[in-house]
């Protein structure tokens, strides 16, 4: 869940929740967006997120609820960039089935197979989304349901990974091929582990608590970046657990922390407040775009930013639109998929873009 789909009630939640002054010497959000240039529509209507590249970079899979295709709640599909690229009319390949909720997709190293979390094991239907507490906090659900499965570009499922009660999901690959990289609920917090691409060799790489989740490899598998509340008062502590064990978590307040791939050199990079997430490493491995609404006074304001691994050099990438998330450069370095609201019509449909890539 690097987030989910975006529920309806999203909108008004973040503009209570996340209400704040902003801070005097945070860079405004740019006039222009000078990194991306030849922006391009991939989706069009619903809910479309982590869209994330092929090795050839030629493909993308990601996670959708449109409801022009049936859609009840996250599915996920694969598809052709250069045929889906301004086509309302492209309907991309259904991957996961349409049974169960589905998140966190990921092209597997073959470029052949895509790994995908759902909860298709424990219904067909979709789990009920979390409810609206009141107070109006905005929660994830974390479905204790999810596992681990890879299907080829048909939609056919050649393997489930993980078994276990317990949330499984988020699951990437490392650039080497050699490892899985998810969030697991298996030893009682949301921690981050690797394990073999056949299941095996299970690790646990954090352990402190709070919520660690929405990892990603640098380019060369030898560091990792993944956003992570850390509640620190007893109430802040206390309610946190109480929401786990109801299988929800608040997003709220998170920051951006990188470490190497076995978890050592842990290291916090951001420090801005509000929620930081959603971190893909630059192409150079020196930088991290993420999404952040911590310039925001209203809360729902979430554009993209950049910022060195040493914590200096914070730089906003995107002003258009009040939501912009799921940044993922394509593996050659030339190209970046996102999420965005931008030209929907003033809906909230939120839909992927590609663009060439401007250092």
């Amino acid at each position: 869940m690097r987030i989910s789909v975006l529920y309806p009630a999203f909108f008004l939640l973040l503009f209570v929740q996340l209400s704040a002054q902003q801070p005097a010497t945070t860079p405004k959000p740019p006039m222009a967006e000078k990194h991306l240039r030849n922006i391009r529509q991939v989706t069009f209507g619903g809910d479309n997120a982590e869209a994330y590249w092929s090795p050839n970079s030629k493909w993308l899979t990601f996670q959708s609820n449109n409801p022009a295709w049936g859609l009840q709640c996250d599915h996920i599909f694969a598809m052709e960039v250069s045929k889906a690229a301004g086509n309302a009319d492209y309907r991309p390949r259904n991957i996961s089935g349409g049974k169960g909720r589905t998140t966190c997709s990921y092209f597997m190293p073959d470029g052949k197979h895509i790994i995908f979390a759902s909860t298709k094991a424990a219904a067909d239907t979709c789990p009920p989304a979390p409810d609206v507490r009141p107070g109006g906090k905005y929660l994830w659900a974390i479905y204790d349901s999810y596992d681990i499965y890879v299907a080829d570009l048909k939609g056919n499922i050649t393997k489930r990974l993980t078994d276990q009660p317990g949330y499984d999901a988020e699951a990437v690959l490392s650039p080497r091929g050699d490892k899985i990289l998810f969030t697991s609920t298996r030893s009682g917090d949301l921690e981050l582990w690797t394990m073999d691409l056949d299941g095996k060799n299970l690790k646990q790489i954090t352990f402190d608590l709070g919520y660690d989740g929405g990892a990603f490899f640098s380019p060369d598998g030898s560091q990792i970046v993944f956003r992570a509340s850390r509640p620190k008062t007893d109430e802040e502590i206390r309610e946190y657990r109480d929401l786990l064990s109801q299988g929800l978590v608040a997003p709220t307040n998170m920051e951006i922390f990188v470490c190497n791939a076995d978890g050592s050199n842990m290291r916090q990079i951001t420090r801005l407040g509000k929620a930081n997430w959603a971190p893909y490493f630059h192409p150079s491995s020196q930088k991290i775009i993420f999404s952040s609404n911590h310039h925001s006074t209203r809360g729902y304001d979430f554009q993209l930013y950049m910022i060195g691994i040493d914590g200096t050099g914070l730089e906003p990438i995107t002003s258009e639109s009040i939501f912009n998330a799921f940044p993922m450069f394509s593996l050659d370095g030339k190209k970046i998929a996102w999420s965005s609201n931008r030209n929907n019509g003033g809906t909230r449909d939120t839909n992927v873009f590609v663009a060439d890539w401007v250092d």
